[in-house]
């Protein structure tokens, strides 16, 4: 009799290992996406190298950068909510693994009482007795269709996505810490420039008081000098305000309480690289954390659509106990209190009024979802990298332009000065040379800023630093910390 058991089960064993190579479902294809041959606004033909190969402290060589940039990678709240969500993901894996193994459980029950299970008609009274039943339980299921492997598949998927997106948040915080920084040196640079402004139109102001004083000028010049230099003196608490709400922002992405940065950098000290190779766009859908993370949510949910699949078939068990039962309790130590059991379930579906089609076709229409928002992705990708481009290239034509107009303002400003002093020209010249100089200085001062943020921003566009460790990411060489 154990021998038919025995055989019968590795009869079970082997149908369900011939059969487990059965997988329903489609198998994961990374949805089609038209690349561009190569990015708008790159100069010269697409080549293999790209900026995004640098790391990110190579971008802009300072030391004080490097270090917020580190501190924020250690510190910054929103990255550690993404590292908490990988480690969820990653928790959901584990969980999914499980169910390839045999589930084993206990249970024991152990009561006392006065014929609880046992009448005896020849004693004609309640015998008093126990019961106690322990017994070890185990269970398998047969991974016929795939619905285990098929369930791990999507957990992956699941877990390489939040992977990825925590990259990203890396990436996006690297980012907006490099922004912020030379947002602040733009800043500076703006109040250093109305600083000088209010300084020039103050001197005017006096030179005007001395000839009103020698009685060669009269008060409307003094006037208007006094009103341009308030003017100019307007700016610099307002550009002062800008300043210390730029430095809270920095420290937010530090991590840290709103306080002042030490930035001794000047922004037109930081160098704009003058080569920004882009790359090929197809290389792009290999590097951008969020394009990435964006595929494996299809993955997951071509994933779903196996699973979805695997309910319409019958689920193939195993089952086991082993154990002791008794009543009454005097009776455990004897053999025939001994209980065992092994056997197969077979379990499936008859009829379920179509919630076994509805949850396929929400798994397909899912699916497609996922695929239109990785194509959308992608294209976004596209987008960004060749705005960043096409900007870097513009902002460098305006600056050529800016500082022409600024040089000439400045001379204009010179000659009208000795020509004012000379009595060749009225002070009206003056001031009006004065008053060109000033929004020119920071319109060009503006632009300045712009070339870097836009080279910060192509950084991210094109995925930087996606060759780099996590260690490499949080602890760049001390080489790289010291500024040229």
């Amino acid at each position: 009799m154990k021998c038919r058991i025995v055989v019968s089960l590795l009869t079970v064993i082997l149908l369900t290992t011939l059969l487990s190579s059965c997988l329903v479902g489609p198998n994961y294809a990374r949805p089609h996406v038209q690349a561009p041959p190569a990015f708008r606004g790159a100069e010269g033909a697409a080549q293999q190298a790209s900026f995004a190969d640098l790391p990110w402290w190579d971008v802009f060589k300072d030391q004080t950068l490097t270090t917020l940039v580190q501190t924020a990678l250690k510190n910054n709240y929103d990255l550690n909510v993404a590292v908490r969500r990988v480690d969820q993901a990653r928790e959901i894996v584990a969980e999914a693994r499980s169910q390839y193994f045999p589930a084993f459980d206990y249970g024991a029950r152990l009561t006392a009482g006065r014929n609880q299970f046992q009448f005896s008609p020849s004693s004609n009274t309640f015998n008093s007795q126990g019961f106690l039943a322990a017994l070890v339980t185990a269970s398998w299921e047969a991974d016929i269709w795939g619905r285990l492997r098929r369930s791990n598949e999507a957990a992956r998927a699941q877990y390489l996505s939040t992977e990825e997106a925590r990259r990203g948040v890396m990436l996006t915080v690297a980012s907006e810490v490099s922004q912020t920084y030379l947002q602040l040196l733009g800043l500076k640079l703006q109040l250093s420039i109305a600083r000088e402004t209010a300084r020039a139109f103050g001197e005017s102001r006096k030179l005007f008081e001395q000839r009103l004083e020698g009685g060669v000028s009269s008060q409307l010049p003094v006037s208007r000098a006094v009103a341009d230099e308030a003017t100019a003196t307007a700016q610099i608490p307002e550009l002062e305000r800008q300043i210390a709400l730029t430095e809270n922002g920095i420290n937010v992405l530090l991590g840290r309480n709103p306080d002042a940065i030490e930035a001794t950098s000047n922004l037109l000290s930081e160098i704009v690289p003058p080569e920004i190779p882009a790359g090929l766009p197809s290389a792009l859908l290999e590097r951008r954390p969020d394009v990435l993370s964006a595929e494996q949510n299809v993955h997951f949910a071509s994933a779903q659509i196996g699973v979805a699949t695997a309910a319409f078939f019958p689920q193939i068990g195993l089952t086991a106990f082993l154990g002791k039962i008794s009543t009454p309790l005097s009776d455990i130590t004897a053999g025939y209190t001994n209980a065992w059991s092994v056997g197969t379930t077979l379990t499936g579906p008859i009829f379920e009024g179509g919630r076994l089609k509805a949850q396929k076709r929400q798994a397909v229409a899912a699916w497609q979802q996922a695929t239109l928002q990785y194509q959308q992705t992608a294209l976004n990708a596209f987008q960004d990298v060749s705005n960043a481009l096409v900007s870097r290239e513009k902002y460098e034509a305006i600056r050529t332009e800016q500082s022409r107009a600024v040089e000439a303002n400045q001379t204009a400003v010179q000659v009208s000065l000795k020509r004012y002093m000379q009595g060749l020209s009225s002070y009206y010249e003056v001031l009006v040379a004065q008053e060109q100089l000033y929004p020119t200085q920071s319109a060009l001062a503006q632009t300045e800023l712009n070339r870097r943020l836009i080279v910060v921003q192509l950084y991210k566009a094109l995925g930087g630093g996606w060759n780099l460790t996590d260690p490499q990411w949080t602890q760049p060489p001390a080489a790289s910390q010291s500024k040229p």
